[in-house]
């Protein structure tokens, strides 16, 4: 069983990798998406891509929780419950969602099933071994934490659901013109469902009320804000009459 001191340094070092794969990213575009490039190598069909990245974290947590004696705990139940519905919906229902059939490289796929399994082990491990036994009481579930976290985390749930909705429908079959997405969240930022994805694990984190939570969500923006600064920007040069850079921010709205 690995020791406090370890699983801190642990969240130490994850915490370094997220600031500089935050500034890489401004310098190098993830191969994913809009920014599919050949240069990152063999590739797969997106659909199948999402799935294996995605899936395992979704595993991993189930793994974690069922080799706990903590397992039956209440409260850490509800925990896995939250972070399994949304890695269900990740796994299991967005990638079928999916329209068309681009391609995803293999690199971005074992890069990001790598970061998910290490990241069942920081929310795994901290909730269901290294947290103190007595941490999360019955009455946790109705503290001022745990309600205001779960808040957060199904409103940027909904604002995530609904933003990858709105991008997916913006064309028809056939279709290959590209559009501004427009509605919901995407009326304060060009990357809603960013801001969505980074909503639901701050909510995580607090409710959670853990360094394990705190770092996801710092991961999260590292990895997506430098990402919504690309899309920003393209969306600048593409939508010149149509974006309103001064009302329209990349992933927070009226901040950033």
């Amino acid at each position: 069983m690995i020791s406090s001191q370890a699983f801190n340094l642990f969240l130490i070092v994850m915490s370094a990798i997220a600031v500089v794969v935050f500034v890489a990213l401004f310098f190098v575009d993830a191969g994913y998406g809009k920014f599919y490039h050949p240069k990152w190598g063999p590739s797969l069909d997106n659909h199948l891509g999402w799935f294996l990245m995605e899936v395992p974290v979704f595993i991993a947590m189930l793994v974690l929780w069922a080799l706990s004696d903590r397992r039956t705990d209440v409260v850490r139940l509800v925990f896995l419950l939250l972070f399994e519905l949304h890695y269900f919906h990740r796994s299991f229902i967005f990638p079928r969602q999916l329209r068309g059939h681009s391609r995803m490289p293999w690199t971005i796929v074992l890069m990001g099933a790598l970061f998910n399994t290490l990241n069942a082990l920081m929310q795994g491990g901290w909730i269901f071994f290294l947290s103190p036994a007595d941490a999360y009481p019955r009455s946790w579930l109705t503290s001022v934490p745990f309600l205001a976290g779960t808040a957060l985390f199904f409103i940027g749930m909904y604002v995530n659901i609904q933003s990858d909705g709105i991008i997916r429908n913006l064309r028809k079959p056939g279709d290959m013109a590209h559009y501004l997405p427009k509605g919901g969240m995407f009326r304060f930022v060009t990357s809603a469902n960013y801001f969505g994805e980074f909503l639901e694990w701050v909510g995580f984190a607090v409710l959670t009320w853990s360094w394990s939570g705190a770092v996801f969500a710092l991961w999260t923006f590292a990895n997506l804000a430098p990402r919504a600064a690309r899309i920003y920007d393209l969306y600048s040069r593409e939508f010149p009459d149509e974006l309103d850079t001064h009302k329209v921010k990349r992933m927070l709205p009226f901040i950033y």
